[in-house]
C-alpha cells in the first residue's frame, strides 16, 4: 500500500468522481481507477458504490478514510520533524474571522521577514474555523475566545470592545433593540454576544439578517437597513465620516478577546514557531503603545 494510494482515495471519497481526481493529480481516469481496485484488492473489500452520479463510500471505505486520514498527517508531520531548519518556509494555512482589525500588521510583519513562507488567508466565523483547525484543514486560526475543544491551545492576541452601531438617527438602547439584527452566519462569536444581550433584555430580534462579508454590514448600517454588533476598532473610519454610530453595552457583553487556535498535538515546525512569536511580538508592543 502506497500513501499515494491513499491520497487518491481520499480524494475520490470527497470528490465523489474519479474525473475530477484525475484532473487535480494530471492522471488519465485508468490510472486513478487501477490504484483504486489495487487498494480493494489488497484489502480484500469494495470501498466505493458506484452509480451513476459517481461514486460514494462503502462502510469499510469510510473507516479507512478515518485511517486514511491520520495515516497521511502523521505522515505530513513526519516529513516537516526530519526537514525542518532554522529558516521558515513551505505552505501555512491561516484561517480568520473576518473583524481582525490588527491582523494584516501581523501578517505584514510576518511575511516581510519570512519571505520563503508561502501564507495562505481564509476567512469564516470562529465556530467553522475551529472545526477546520481540529479536522487538520487549516494550521491556525485567529478567531474569538470560546471554551475550545481541549485538542486545541489558544494564544492571546489582543482585546476588543464591541459596540452596536447604526446609522446616524438618534436611538435610545430600547430603541434599538426592535431594529432588525444584520450578522454573520450562526458560530459567529459577536453575534452570540448580542444574542445572549437580548436573550437576558427578554427581547426577539424582529428579524435577522445574515451576511457574508463585513463591508456589505457596514454599508447596509449606515443606509439603515439594521443594527450590527462589531468590534470598535473596526468602524472607527465610519464613525470620524459620520456614516454610522456607536452605541455602548455593559462590560459583560462587549469586551472580547481574540486569540489565535492551533492543534496541541501537531508537531511545531519553525515556520509556525515563528508565526506564533510574531503574534507575541506585536501583541508585545500593542501593550507598550497603550
Amino acid at each position: 500500500m502506497e500513501f499515494k494510494d491513499l491520497e487518491i482515495f481520499q480524494m475520490v471519497a470527497e470528490k465523489g468522481t474519479i474525473t475530477e481526481v484525475a484532473k487535480q493529480f494530471s492522471y488519465v481516469q485508468s490510472n486513478i481507477t487501477s490504484r483504486i481496485q489495487k487498494l480493494e484488492t489488497e484489502l480484500n473489500t469494495p470501498l466505493f458504490n458506484r452509480h451513476r452520479r459517481g461514486m460514494s463510500l462503502t462502510p469499510e471505505g469510510k473507516k479507512l478514510l478515518s485511517y486514511s486520514k491520520k495515516i497521511l498527517m502523521l505522515t505530513d508531520e513526519m516529513k516537516k520533524a526530519v526537514q525542518s531548519n532554522n529558516e521558515p518556509s513551505g505552505k501555512l494555512e491561516i484561517g480568520t474571522v473576518e473583524t481582525v482589525y490588527h491582523l494584516p500588521k501581523i501578517l505584514s510583519s510576518y511575511i516581510k521577514k519570512y519571505k520563503k513562507v508561502d501564507l495562505s488567508l481564509f476567512t469564516g466565523v470562529t465556530e467553522l474555523l475551529e472545526e477546520d483547525v481540529l479536522n487538520h484543514k487549516l494550521d491556525g486560526a485567529f478567531v474569538t475566545e470560546a471554551d475550545f475543544h481541549p485538542d486545541l491551545v489558544s494564544y492571546e492576541v489582543f482585546h476588543e470592545e464591541l459596540v452596536v452601531i447604526s446609522d446616524m438617527r438618534h436611538y435610545t438602547l430600547e430603541e434599538l433593540k426592535n431594529e432588525p439584527f444584520l450578522c454573520f452566519s450562526e458560530g459567529c462569536g459577536y453575534r452570540a454576544r448580542l444574542e445572549t444581550w437580548y436573550k437576558d433584555e427578554n427581547v426577539k430580534p424582529q428579524k435577522v439578517m445574515e451576511f457574508g462579508t463585513l463591508e456589505t454590514i457596514l454599508r447596509s448600517v449606515a443606509m439603515g437597513l439594521g443594527v450590527s454588533f462589531v468590534p470598535k476598532s473596526s468602524v472607527t473610519h465610519m464613525v470620524q465620516s459620520g456614516l454610522i454610530q456607536c452605541h455602548t453595552l455593559p462590560d459583560k457583553y462587549s469586551k472580547i478577546k481574540t486569540v489565535f487556535i492551533k492543534r496541541t498535538d501537531t508537531y511545531l515546525t519553525s515556520t509556525m514557531e515563528k508565526f506564533i512569536e510574531t503574534i507575541e511580538n506585536n501583541k508585545q508592543v500593542s501593550i507598550e503603545n497603550t
